[in-house]
């Protein structure tokens, strides 16, 4: 009977042992295990076998953001045994922090932690996720009061830089590492963000008219430019028409004293053949010509002669005898004499009939 008894204790012994002395310790998970009262060592992932009497986990408390089906979302405190490795999420409600320049801001931020050291985490501090959180509100409410709106909202990066390094430094000796630290919203109040979009109105506005007005003044530059182009271009035509008329004049010129001094050279020789004066001739040509040319016109009234021209009469009589003593050499030696139905002496008596 008594055998039977110890059997029986045995027995209950082994199965409460086999119950509480083997432990499964998932992977990515830890238990920090005390031996009567004092920290006896952390267990790892697979089997572990406990002293059931002796050996009990330590318990933390931890806390889990979870949503709702309506979307809320809600934190759930638990004292738990099993420490999770794992990066874990922290989601931190809004709060009020005010600005360098007193403005009243509600913010909130994600905070990315993992547990490096179990027995740290256990030991060094009470409450771990209350210790994260009231740490990250007081570091972040500090950073904040240092900048501006302006600053707040454009430096978002420069502020999770800092509040990452603040955190892990001061975290270091709960044994987790902050990995990330990310301002999820900033919301300014409402008439600061009324001010903000007049202000960012404005400030488009004038970028537009800044815009407008530099695109009116290139296109006048360019307007203006070209103009000048043109005139330039223009104005060196003409000079190279005009540069051409003036040579082509003076060439003509050229060709026309050219003709005339051979024609003067072969009249001063014809009358010097004649042995005439060969001045008398010519003023006498040139004085025709005039007249012939202020008589052409068919609204013309008054003939006129100028005064002196008596001189001049006396000159055609001169030509006129002239020509009377060239008619026997008009005949060259080795050539007949031409024909003509007009003779020299003829033509004399016509020009000299006209004047009077």
């Amino acid at each position: 009977m008594g055998l039977l008894i110890v059997l029986t204790v045995l027995a209950v012994f082994v199965i409460f042992f086999a119950v509480r002395g083997f432990m499964i310790i998932q992977q990515s998970e830890t238990m920090v295990i005390e031996r009567l009262g004092r920290y006896h060592r952390t267990l790892s992932s697979g089997i572990n076998i406990l002293w059931p009497l002796f050996d009990k986990p330590r318990q933390i408390e931890w806390r889990y953001v979870q949503t709702d089906s309506s979307g809320r979302t809600f934190v759930r405190r638990e004292t738990v045994k099993r420490i999770d490795l794992r990066e874990t999420v922290y989601d931190f409600p809004k709060q009020s922090v005010i600005t360098k320049d007193n403005v009243v801001t509600e913010l909130n931020a994600l905070l990315y932690f993992q547990v490096i050291d179990p027995v740290k985490a256990v030991y060094e501090i009470a409450n771990l996720p209350d210790a994260i959180e009231k740490l990250t509100q007081t570091t972040l409410r500090n950073l904040i009061g240092e900048l501006d709106l302006d600053e707040t909202l454009s430096s978002r990066d420069t502020i999770n830089s800092k509040l990452r390094a603040i955190l892990d430094d001061a975290s270091d000796k709960w044994g987790v590492k902050v990995n990330r630290v990310e301002l999820q919203d900033i919301s300014p109040p409402p008439e600061i963000r009324v001010a903000m979009e007049k202000q960012m109105r404005a400030e488009r506005d004038r970028r537009a008219a800044i815009l407008e007005a530099e695109g009116l003044k290139q296109a006048r530059i360019l307007e203006a430019e070209g103009a000048r182009t043109a005139e330039i271009n223009k104005a060196e035509g003409e000079k190279q028409a005009r540069i051409l008329v003036a040579e082509g004049e003076a060439l003509a010129r050229v060709r026309t004293a050219e003709a005339e001094g051979m024609a003067i050279k072969m009249i001063t020789e014809a009358v010097a053949l004649s042995k005439g004066d060969p001045t008398n001739y010519l003023i006498a040509v040139k004085y025709i010509e005039t007249l012939k040319e202020m008589v052409s016109g068919q609204n013309n009234k008054v003939v006129y002669l100028p005064y002196e021209a008596t001189a001049v009469l006396g000159s055609i009589g001169g030509i006129k005898d002239m020509l009377e003593t060239m008619r026997p050499m008009q005949n060259f030696p080795g050539k007949p004499a031409k024909e003509s139905p007009r003779q020299a002496g003829d033509d004399s008596d016509l020009i000299i009939s006209n004047i009077e």
